[in-house]
């Protein structure tokens, strides 16, 4: 018989695939964006429209967003990584595969898990550390650096990881007071001076886009909205540590978008990197699944 809390967690798993699929096609429309446009230019625009959508969601709530807090202390810090963290994002999906990119990109969670151990002081045993270091071992076997057809422009992504860990770990330590449009009306708009100084790093002015290339970004910011909109709704109807593990399926839908658009071919030893990626991440939520059913169990007082 299916319990209301595992009908919950299917409904909360269908949104949280359904998100990875948004966010796999809000990928495909900026890198066709950031191919045809100065990247920096893509960011400060997805960046002013997304600000005007999530402020205007904030205001619907009561939220204000130019107050003292977004400037100061960790809410500036998560927004700077965020910034920081779109600059190499975006660059990335203009110079490397999208294959590529997105097999990376999925080894964000463990360097989360790294980063909450080392910074904020998580109790993280020895099976879920080994599983950090078998990803890590995933990414370096889909950078492939001994090999003679090694991109250098894969690196982009690992410091994207390594930047976004930053970013989560400060929504962790985020103040309960503040709102989650808030914090994502803080973030497109740190997009836009980001996409500013990308475009000055690069040297590159301003070009005017075409309709089209409009209605690309237009599907972008789209995709992104829906995407956004379907994870909050997963990871507050459903339990995150049955949720989570289906955050993985952006992979998959990366890597049939790239082959079917792009024409791309993942090599073998990305494909057996991804799998380590993957696969190490879905045991370290398993295991903290377990870990808190475990501490669930010992603090529920039992009766004679």
């Amino acid at each position: 018989m299916t319990t209301p809390q595992a009908a919950e967690n299917s409904r909360a798993a269908g949104l949280m695939v359904g998100s990875m699929a948004f966010f796999a096609v809000e990928d495909l429309f900026l890198k066709r964006a950031a191919e045809a446009l100065p990247p920096g230019e893509v960011l400060m625009l997805t960046g002013a429209a997304g600000a005007l959508v999530f402020w205007a969601l904030a205001a619907s709530r009561g939220e204000p967003v130019l107050i003292r807090d977004a400037l100061r202390g960790v809410p500036l810090v998560r927004t700077l990584a965020e910034a920081a963290a779109a600059m190499l994002y975006i660059v990335a999906l203009a110079l490397a595969p999208l294959s590529m990119t997105a097999a990376l990109l999925q080894a964000s969670p463990l360097v989360v898990v790294a980063g909450a151990a080392l910074v904020l002081g998580e109790q993280v045993g020895w099976r879920r550390w080994l599983s950090v270091l078998v990803g890590l071992a995933g990414v370096l076997v889909i950078l492939g650096p001994w090999q003679a057809e090694f991109d250098p422009t894969g690196l982009l992504t690992v410091g994207c990881v390594l930047v976004l860990a930053v970013r989560d770990l400060a929504t962790r330590m985020m103040p309960a007071r503040i709102g989650t449009f808030q914090v994502a009306a803080w973030a497109y708009l740190g997009l836009v001076p980001a996409g500013g100084l990308l475009m000055a790093l690069m040297g590159h002015g301003f070009v005017p886009p075409t309709p089209w290339q409009w209605a690309g970004l237009g599907g972008a910011l789209i995709a992104g909205l829906f995407g956004y909109y379907a994870v909050v709704a997963a990871m507050r109807l459903g339990e995150v540590s049955v949720v989570a593990p289906y955050r993985y399926t952006r992979l998959v839908f990366a890597i049939v978008l790239a082959m079917v658009v792009f024409g791309e071919r993942p090599s073998l030893s990305m494909l057996i990197g991804s799998v380590l990626v993957v696969g190490s991440g879905i045991y370290a939520f398993a295991r903290e699944r377990a870990l808190a059913k475990r501490r669930s169990s010992l603090e529920t007082p039992s009766f004679p």
